[in-house]
């Protein structure tokens, strides 16, 4: 080894790293170690190891521009109604959470000291001290049971009101303790209360157009369907975060136009983007791919009160004729893991690794949709780019149910107001969910008699017993018999078909650090902004 690459110190390593956080070029600082007696060899490896130490060591200051996929008009930066992505990211920007989940899918607290319980029934709620809002005012209990409490007014209209209805009752016990009364034990209380939708809000806001909480970042400009740009909070209570001065979020529908933004210097970040748009970031320096699978998936719903979804045989015939590994392949690009019909992944403890598949059947598909009196008929089959590669798993799904005689009409709508109007209301449509950290919150949300967004329609009383049943038990493996149950009570009986996971990629440029993923969806669980730097 070079005597003069042994003879170079940490202080010499912290000059080079200085050098390039003040802009030197690559020449520049060969030139400045060569000078020092380095010879060239030895000047490439320690350039390249001051070079991960800068990308490693998060630096303030810069504009950061990101891009969504989906934006409406709705757009709303009230926490307790928000539903597309890009309410999330604005959201998570503006609040904190009493809790948030880590990388690993472990919670922790946030605006929360601790959360306990010895029944998990009663918790207890031990809140951070020295916490403001953005308008001064100090964090305290009355906050919190303001914003829990919102949830169970039905003219809030609150997106998670059947997961916060088990909240029966909420305490201030003193400034900085809240008691908050479950009807039932509910061991998942604290990840619970991680959901984007629980956001903290200030005692009595009514007006969320100024985006008023504790959270990393200050409201400068919000135009529903359209942009915001937040900037740094001066006062966050985190300690050196953020890292950025300001941030600036909108959407481009159109995944090929989101790439060419991020290639032409544009945006630093263009989220989830489909595997047809990747082949823009070959080959191109400067720029990388963030991957993330986390329970991210697309799937296909038939309502079971609206014809042909109301004929069972039409159902199953559906499921015989989707060929999910077709679909990981092709229309995934091979980002994604073939899935078995109901929304736990395989990254979650709960999920029923025996419930196989659905094999890929054309005869037996066949067979159902003759008995369902269907074959020959043109169905309608509504899909969208707002719903993630949507449009390439309804071309594979046509061309298997046309070989059988199948007539499968895809009609392809705009992206812009596809998740008011065609979600949740056409009789055959796709969907697009984000990822939930447990079992529990995806069957309240989906798969419950009374779920907000029950896509398919499903109704099951035997199935609602169970969901109780099972969210107070401590006996985790009967926790787990149960919702294994439930996982194939969803692939045999609901209207949805979920064929994969999806490996969720953003694309990025290479100037943006420290993201990484997060089990609630990409853009690092939403949350990106609080946590990322740039770097010169």
């Amino acid at each position: 080894m070079n005597d003069k690459i042994m003879n170079w110190t940490a202080s010499d390593d912290a000059m080079v790293e200085n050098a390039i956080r003040r802009g030197a070029t690559r020449r520049d600082l060969l030139k400045l170690m060569l000078a020092g007696g380095v010879a060239a060899s030895g000047a490439g490896i320690i350039l390249g190891r001051a070079s991960q130490a800068v990308a490693a060591t998060p630096v303030s200051g810069g504009a950061f521009k990101a891009a969504g996929w989906s934006s409406s008009t709705a757009d709303t930066l009230d926490p307790a109604k928000a539903s597309l992505s890009t309410d999330y990211v604005r959201c998570c920007s503006l609040y904190n959470r009493l809790t948030f989940l880590d990388k690993a899918g472990v919670t922790q607290m946030e605006l929360a000291e601790s959360i306990e319980s010895k029944d998990a029934k009663t918790w207890t709620v031990k809140l951070r001290k020295g916490v403001t809002f953005h308008d001064g005012k100090e964090l305290t209990a009355d906050d919190v049971v303001f914003s829990l409490k919102r949830h169970l007014d039905p003219g809030v209209g609150s997106k998670v009101a059947k997961i916060a209805a088990q909240m029966t009752g909420f305490k201030a016990i003193d400034k900085a303790t809240v008691e908050i009364s479950l009807a039932n034990p509910n061991a998942d209380l604290p990840t619970i209360l991680a959901l984007h939708h629980f956001m903290i809000v200030a005692n009595g806001t009514t007006d969320f157009s100024k985006g008023n909480g504790t959270g990393a970042f200050v409201l400068e400009t919000f135009d529903p369907g359209n942009r915001s740009v937040v900037v740094k909070n001066k006062n966050y209570w985190k300690s050196g975060q953020p890292y950025l001065e300001s941030f600036e979020f909108f959407a481009i529908s159109d995944d090929n136009a989101r790439v060419n933004a991020l290639l032409s210097g544009d945006i630093h970040l263009a989220a989830s983007i489909n595997p047809r748009a990747m082949k823009l970031i070959d080959g191109q320096s400067g720029f990388a791919l963030s991957k993330t699978t986390s329970g991210n998936y697309t799937n296909l719903n038939m309502r079971l009160d609206m014809a042909p979804g109301n004929k069972k045989d039409f159902i199953d015939g559906m499921k015989s004729l989707v060929n999910r590994e077709q679909i990981v392949k092709s229309a995934l690009r091979g980002l994604g893991e073939v899935a078995n019909d109901q929304p736990v992944s395989p990254a979650n403890i709960y999920h029923n690794n025996d419930l196989k598949p659905k094999a890929f059947d054309p005869d037996k598909a066949k067979f159902h949709f003759q008995k369902a009196g269907v074959l020959g008929q043109s169905i309608p089959v509504i899909a969208s780019d707002a719903a993630t590669s949507s449009i390439d798993m309804a071309m594979i799904i046509q061309a298997a149910g046309a070989d059988i005689g199948m007539k499968l009409d895809v009609q392809r709508v705009p992206s812009d107001g596809y998740w008011d109007n065609y979600w949740l209301k056409a009789p055959i449509h796709f969907g697009n969910i984000n990822p939930r950290p447990t079992p529990d919150i995806l069957f309240s949300l989906l798969y419950a008699s009374n779920a907000p967004w029950n896509e398919s329609q499903y109704k099951s009383e035997k199935f609602d017993g169970m969901l109780v049943e099972a969210r107070g038990l401590l006996d985790q493996a009967k926790r787990r018999q149960i919702y294994g149950e439930m996982q194939t009570m969803i692939a045999e009986e609901a209207g949805t078909i979920i064929p994969a996971y999806i490996s969720n990629v953003d694309a990025i440029s290479s100037k943006v650090h420290g993201l990484e993923a997060n089990p609630l969806g990409g853009m690092m669980g939403y949350a990106l902004a609080e946590y990322l730097w740039l770097q010169a």
